[in-house]
């Protein structure tokens, strides 16, 4: 059996490095007690984080579009509304209305909502309207029916929620139903944001509740098959959750909120220190005969040092990386995980040392999986035999990857980007059938507003209503508007009501006498202060419903608006709202995917300059990595998988992660430097090729348990992740290797400082 170099270090004089170990292990005892203090402390900061669930929220706060949209808001706010459909046969039917009628006085009692159908202002114009007549009104316009107030087999009805927390939204939606069965509406429709940004909060904050009991098993399972030792275990156990509470208690600290992807820092921080751990313990189990412990510890600790401090540096840095993005839950998960994995480093050195020692797990008689005996033997003749093949086929998946991810200009298009809301909601729950059903009845809206800033406070006179009026016929020509709401479309119904259709006069001086009560009405009707500023009367709001709410779609609409602003002089005109944002969001996903992917190499790239001298051998242990993030974008190409917040960050994670398989390998491949390459490869092998093998089904196990989750972006992350670190697995025993064959020529030459 070959001699490991743990035995030669513990032999040798100890360096800077081992005397620091050995002062650490000495406080062993003072480190507990420090640690029994502020874990607790962390866990119950961490236990207390809010969630956010809003698309909205998913920018930087200092994004201009987004700063413009709450000023916007502060004038005219947004109230968040839910459109409620009630289906029938003839939904102008005497039975029909009254359903509609009965359930509208029952939300109407309901605190902080108001109600209103499109009946409402029909029987406020024709009181003691008819159901005939009302269906005539109804139908003989598309104003509702462009909204969705109104269908050939529905009615519509919106409520309006006064609420400004998460709670109070919540509050209320429960209100909502709860009125609907006093008034027993029986089905119906739910369509609306609040809807399901409420569910997005509870996935949010329920994510890790349902990977922990996965997660716990995968813990107990890893220790007791192979360390055969419930000592172990609880060691594991004990600073894997010194790790997290650490980790969630750094984000509250700086502000940060759960959001619909940040149930991955403690995942990764779970999943990495495990994986780091295994490294650690897999080391100090494998103990020589006749060397006392505390040595034996020190210099089980020195040999993975550099190798696992390599590794969560460029973790660290790969992470750090998304600090890039113009996405904020991306940008503090980078942040957030980056602090996490630093904690889990200090935690690894300090934590999990001292209670080996307290809680004597055992190195005798424990399974050592550093030795691949198997790999050792049967890989370097192979991988020497297959280089060509191994290397080629390893480049030419790289470049198709590559190819369906970035695509060929003029001939392939780049991978789709998806940031629409129905891909985030489970595909079995009523919220998403609904919406998919609004969207196949109706259509698929998204609102933008223009903001109209006056010189002067003539909001309301004549001459600037004219011209109101003409900026939203012309911004209705469009082909991807459904429809615009502005403040002359209170002038527009009335004038349908009274019977004269629904454009107002040309003329100037008819025009002034059709708006002449204006101010009257801005005065009587509550929902037209949307539409105008009662109080500097500067500021005016046309919503405009259109299609086509991703990038291009919302640049042509916002280009349209801008032309036909000149229909108002002097006025600036802004587009906000939340599809400018959401639009934003899809526009920010593949810079955030080849920004940070580019940055994390890069840095990966430096950190290994401090670990090998040798550029081949820099680039070489970037290949399983590369390997396996563009073989997983060409299986996402090919599977009809789109981009989307959570798989973004797949190559991020996966790049930052399996470094540290590269690291430890090379690591061991340079303790035979000068020796065959053959013998050298297979000494890393026989020492680390088990430990590989084992973190990556830790790795690879521990995020397949978002395949649980009912969130379908991160059900996707944790599917394509696991597959990737399989994927760098196969390329770690294979395409590694035979590069190593192809650019050695048989030797190991010394790479290393």
């Amino acid at each position: 059996m070959e001699t490991t170099p743990v035995a030669d270090t513990a032999a040798s004089p100890p360096d800077a490095p081992s005397r620091l170990l050995a002062r650490i292990a000495a406080f062993r005892i003072p480190i507990l007690a420090v640690y029994s203090v502020l874990v607790p402390l962390a866990a119950f900061r961490a236990a207390h984080i809010p969630s956010e669930g809003g698309i909205d929220r998913l920018v930087r706060a200092d994004d201009p579009d987004y700063l413009a949209t709450r000023a916007f808001q502060r004038i005219f706010p947004d109230t968040p509304s839910v459109l409620l459909l009630f289906e029938s046969e003839d939904p102008f039917a005497p039975a029909s209305l009254a359903r509609v009628d009965s359930a509208t006085r029952e939300l109407r009692t309901v605190p902080h909502v108001s109600a209103f159908s499109a009946v409402d202002p029909i029987r406020r114009a024709h009181p003691g309207a008819t159901s005939d007549e009302v269906r005539r009104l109804a139908t003989g316009t598309q104003f509702f029916s462009k909204q969705g107030l109104v269908g050939p087999t529905f009615l519509g009805v919106v409520a309006n929620l006064d609420v400004h927390s998460g709670a109070e939204r919540d509050a209320a939606i429960a209100a909502i139903d709860a009125a609907l069965e006093r008034a027993r509406a029986g089905p119906v429709r739910r369509v609306g944001a609040p809807y399901v940004e409420s569910w997005i909060e509870q996935q949010s904050g329920s994510a890790s509740a349902r990977y922990f009991p996965f997660f716990g098993a995968l813990v107990v399972a890893a220790a007791l098959f192979l360390y055969r030792s419930l000592r172990t275990l609880f060691a594991f156990l004990l600073s894997l959750a010194a790790a997290v509470a650490l980790a969630v208690a750094a984000g509250v600290l700086l502000g940060f909120t759960f959001t619909i992807i940040s149930v991955l820092v403690p995942l990764t921080v779970l999943v990495t220190t495990l994986a780091t751990l295994v490294y650690l313990h897999s080391r100090f189990v494998d103990r020589p005969p006749g060397v006392p412990l505390p040595e034996h510890q020190i210099a089980a600790l020195r040999n993975k040092l550099l190798p696992v401090t390599v590794s969560n540096a460029a973790a660290v840095l790969g992470f750090a990386a998304l600090a890039v993005s113009a996405l904020r839950p991306i940008r503090e998960l980078g942040i957030w995980t980056a602090i996490g994995l630093f904690l889990s480093w200090i935690v690894a050195f300090t934590l999990f040392p001292a209670l080996q020692i307290a809680l004597r797990t055992p190195t005798s008689g424990a399974a050592v999986p550093a030795r691949g005996t198997l790999l050792a033997t049967v890989l370097p003749p192979f991988t020497r035999r297959h280089r060509f093949a191994l290397v080629g086929a390893a480049l030419a998946v790289c470049a198709a990857g590559a190819i369906a991810l970035f695509g060929i200009p003029g001939r392939v298009k780049p991978m789709s980007v998806g940031v629409d809301t129905l891909t985030y909601i489970d595909p079995t729950l009523p919220i998403r059938r609904d919406l998919e059903w609004f969207r196949e009845h109706v259509a698929d809206l998204n609102v933008a507003h223009a903001w109209i800033h006056l010189p002067a406070p003539e909001a309301t006179s004549p001459e600037t209503l004219r011209a109101i009026d003409g900026f939203q016929r012309r911004i209705e020509t469009l082909p991807s508007v459904i429809e615009t709401i502005g403040p002359t479309t209170f002038l527009r119904l009335r004038s349908y009501f009274a019977g004269r259709g629904e454009d107002l006069p040309r003329d100037p001086a008819q025009f002034a006498r059709a708006a002449a009560d204006f101010e009257q009405l801005l005065l009587s009707e509550p929902s037209l202060r949307g539409y105008v500023d009662p109080n500097g009367l500067s500021d005016l709001n046309v919503t405009v419903l259109f299609r086509k709410g991703d990038a291009s779609g919302y640049a042509a609409l916002s280009a349209a608006i801008a032309s036909a602003a000149s229909e108002v002089p002097q006025a600036q005109v802004r587009v906000v709202g939340q599809s400018l944002v959401e639009a934003k969001i899809g526009a920010s996903l593949v810079p955030t995917l080849s920004q940070s992917f580019a940055i994390t190499a890069a840095l990966i790239f430096v950190v290994f300059l401090f670990v090998f001298k040798s550029a081949s051998a820099r680039l070489l242990a970037m290949i399983p990595s590369f390997f396996a993030i563009l073989a997983t974008f060409l299986g996402m190409r090919i599977l009809g998988v789109s981009l989307n917040l959570a798989t973004i960050l797949v190559a991020t994670t996966v790049l930052g992660t399996t470094e540290t398989d590269q690291v430890h390998f090379f690591h061991h491949l340079h303790e035979r430097d000068g020796a065959p390459l053959g013998e050298a490869l297979s000494h890393a092998l026989r020492v680390s090729g088990g430990a590989i093998a084992h973190a990556t089904v830790i790795n690879a196990a521990g995020f397949l348990a978002l395949a649980f989750s009912s969130f379908p972006p991160l059900r996707q992350f944790g599917l394509i992740t696991s597959s990737a670190f399989v994927l760098a697995l196969v390329a770690d025993f294979t395409a590694l290797p035979a590069g190593l064959w192809l650019t050695r020529r048989g030797r190991l030459r010394t790479d290393t400082r």
